[in-house]
């Protein structure tokens, strides 16, 4: 039966209920609200007969149900070869080459600041660190397609997206040390990080609140007409939460212009992917909700760059959300608390390193000319230059003074927390012996 709108007319209601019921049920017919106004909304006129009043479907005299089984797997988008060559000419978006090179900088800063954290935390530096090997490619990818002005709600792996927007990594350093120029004042776990002047949300652990939050903001955008949007950074592990499914749905019934962006690396923590999931992916959930999405090679950062960049579009000309899920593989462990040799084997994340983004990039901008080895070689030289001056301008901070706990609550101290305050200083001054103060900053 071919297909056509299902709204359909019932034969003439009698009036055996209230004169309101009556009013209600005959106005159903008319394609009219109680108010004359157009209906909209899937109602029921006589408790068992449905009118569709808002959607398109089709009638069917065939028992079938649906079976994913039976369809095939949506493909994975990719504009470079493993060896970096360009696979069809009209997809290469021919960045210019400061551009290729401002992405390519990101992109090994990260590797360098990740390779000196976690030698800070096996130090005892630190006490804690999430690095990103594996995965640059899609932030610095995405980081790139969007204007300065979006804002970012990043998950905790999204360190290149710092980098590229601007963010010096001494900035990084010392919100990992929680030392006095961390501008959460060592508050937050180390990689938690939030800096406001680049549009980028405070990170938390809890997964998968930043996206009702990206959403909300999006909202906000839209009414105000202002070209801007948001963009949710998650998991494919964060995928099972709650707070995903009310996203989704929430944007797509506003139509927010929000972007979804799902890293599927492989790996939630220590549970693989095919062991909470039994669909295709992620990106499989979208037409339920009604999204526009679309599954891309993350170890490919043109490719990255261009769903990324067509899917603000969408967002801005159509004002509603995009799926974006970037398959990349966490080759770095989850964090320096979790060690990959109790649930994956060496030659599993051995494999997947063969397939480096950073490399393949750098092949593509050396076949375009825009990079040698003289410049990989005064970069090398530069990068680990500033990465030495970061920790050690970070080593030399004291830590926030523990005053911070009680004048950075309200706008004004409150006569409660002066008293707290003043309670502290006295337990401290009465056992200085006990705690390492000479680390904090001076106080009264």
């Amino acid at each position: 039966m071919a297909a056509r709108r299902s709204r359909f007319t019932l034969p003439k209601l009698r009036a055996t209920g209230p004169p309101s019921l009556v009013a209600a049920k005959a106005s159903l017919h008319s394609g009219k609200g109680s108010d004359g106004t157009a209906e909209t909304a899937t109602r029921v006129t006589d408790g068992t007969t449905p009118q569709f009043l808002a959607s398109t479907y089709r009638f069917t005299e065939k028992l079938e149900f649906i079976d994913p089984s039976r369809h095939g797997s949506v493909p994975v988008y990719r504009v470079l070869d493993d060896e970096g060559n360009v696979m069809r000419p009209s997809q290469d978006p021919n960045l210019p080459a400061p551009e290729l090179i401002k992405m390519y900088k990101a992109m090994t800063m990260l590797t360098s600041l990740d390779q000196a954290m976690i030698d800070c935390e096996r130090r005892g530096r630190i006490s804690f660190y999430m690095a990103n090997e594996g995965e640059e490619g899609l932030q610095v990818g995405s980081a790139a397609a969007l204007d300065a002005r979006d804002l970012v709600f990043a998950q905790y792996r999204e360190a290149g997206m710092i980098l590229y927007r601007g963010g010096a990594p001494i900035r990084l350093v010392n919100q990992c040390y929680g030392n006095r120029d961390d501008n959460q004042k060592g508050r937050s776990m180390p990689v938690h990080y939030s800096l406001p002047d680049l549009n980028i949300v405070a990170i938390s652990s809890p997964l998968g609140t930043q996206l009702p939050q990206a959403v909300g903001a999006a909202l906000t955008y839209k009414r105000a007409r202002n070209g801007r949007v948001s963009v949710a950074y998650f998991g494919e592990g964060a995928a099972s939460m709650g707070d995903v499914h009310a996203a989704f749905n929430m944007a797509s019934v506003l139509g927010c212009p929000t972007i979804f962006f799902c890293k599927n690396n492989g790996w939630a923590i220590s549970t693989r992917t095919s062991d909470q999931n039994n669909g295709d992916g992620i990106v499989s959930r979208a037409p339920g909700y009604g999204m526009t999405a679309i599954r891309v090679d993350g170890n490919d950062a043109l490719a990255v760059y261009n769903a990324t960049k067509a899917a603000r579009e969408i967002c801005i000309k159509e004002s509603r959300p995009v799926l974006v899920e970037a398959l990349s593989y966490r080759c770095s462990e989850h964090s320096t608390t979790r060690y990959n040799s109790r649930y994956r084997s060496e030659d599993e994340v051995e494999f997947w390193k063969q397939n480096d983004p950073i490399l393949r990039f750098k092949n593509y901008m050396q076949i375009r000319g825009s990079w040698d080895d003289k410049m990989e070689e005064e970069w090398m030289e530069e990068r680990t230059s500033i990465i030495a001056s970061a920790l050690k301008e970070a080593d030399a901070l004291a830590l926030p003074s523990p005053e911070n706990l009680f004048t950075d609550i309200y706008d004004k101290m409150t006569p409660r927390t002066e008293k707290q305050m003043a309670a502290m200083k006295e337990h401290l001054r009465k056992y200085a012996d006990k705690y390492p103060l000479e680390k904090y900053e001076r106080w009264d």
